[in-house]
């Protein structure tokens, strides 16, 4: 009972579906006139259109059986398979055990398609006809909803076609992110320095990557950011892969390069989260998603030419 808050509610269902059922059969019963071969008589409910007569028959037999015998297998039912409030049911059954039996037949099937992997390195994977398929659709399944089906990303998502990374692009770390998940969080400043500060921290900031700035307002910032941004992302902005601080001098913005979009991120923080996938996905898959991922900024015939058609572009 997991799906509710309390188990109360799964009585409350269980009591209703019950409840249900022994309604049904009461109302077959009260209508037991199917019982009979031959009906004497029938009513006229006194209701007549066009010269149509509506009339009180019996409900057929074939039907009353029908509705008696399904009512009989929704109580088999529910006595087999859990149903009924905690009761798990004669069987045992759970969809979760299904899943994961299921799950493993599919492992046992596919093994033999990764192992032809298994001794291959990441950069050699990537350049495989084959495994770049594989790669690709398991980008497409699991991936895509965020980064999307061109690998090109959008707001808070990065893209994964233009080179830069905040912890770097290579298979190590590509492989760790898909892996382990990753949450890069930028502590909020707000308390710490005004609006006017912050404003002037920004226009330092665009200055890195020469966007249009205040110059006046950027002078006034560099000195806040060498108090409070330096540690992160260097005092020339070039960031830190390690602690995946990003650089300012490369021309790539994952939310976004306007002064009100960095006063936010000074202000108020950012707290940006990649799901691990060592959950979803097996080694061999993590393995053969990672060339695919890390071939997307090294090899510029297949991977781009897969998204040939995808026009998309949130940078």
């Amino acid at each position: 009972m997991s799906d509710f808050f309390s188990s109360a509610w799964g009585y409350y269902v269980a009591t209703i579906s019950l409840l249900g059922i022994i309604w049904c059969l009461w109302l077959l019963y009260s209508q037991r006139k199917w019982l009979k071969k031959d009906v004497e008589t029938v009513e006229d409910t006194g209701h007549e259109w066009d010269g149509i007569r509506e009339l009180n028959n019996p409900v057929p037999r074939w039907w009353t059986t029908m509705y008696a015998l399904l009512c009989v297998f929704a109580l088999g039912y529910l006595a087999l398979y859990p149903g009924l409030g905690e009761y798990k049911g004669m069987l045992g059954y759970t969809t979760a055990e299904e899943l994961t039996i299921d799950q493993a037949k599919h492992a046992e099937l596919i093994k033999p398609v990764y192992a032809k992997f298994e001794s291959m390195t990441i950069p050699a994977i990537a350049k495989d006809p084959e495994a770049k398929i594989i790669g690709q659709r398991l980008f497409l399944n699991n991936c895509a909803q965020c980064h999307g089906s061109d690998a090109r990303g959008s707001p808070s998502f990065p893209n994964l076609v233009d080179g830069d990374a905040l912890y770097g692009r290579t298979p190590e770390s590509i492989q760790q992110t898909i892996t382990q998940g990753r949450n890069g969080i930028m502590p909020p400043f707000k308390g710490v320095v005004d609006a006017a500060q912050a404003v002037d921290v920004a226009q330092y900031v665009r200055s890195f990557s020469g966007l249009a700035h205040d110059q006046i307002k950027a002078s006034r910032g560099q000195a806040q950011y060498n108090n409070f941004c330096a540690a992160c992302h260097g005092a020339e902005g070039r960031g830190n892969t390690a602690l995946g601080a990003p650089s300012f001098v490369d021309g790539v913005w994952l939310y976004g390069s306007s002064e009100n979009t960095i006063v936010q991120a000074i202000m108020n923080g950012r707290n940006n989260r990649m799901p691990a996938q060592n959950h979803v996905l097996t080694p061999e898959q993590i393995k053969l998603l990672t060339a695919w991922v890390w071939g997307l900024s090294h090899d510029n015939s297949s991977q781009k030419m897969a998204f040939s058609d995808t026009t998309s572009h949130f940078k």
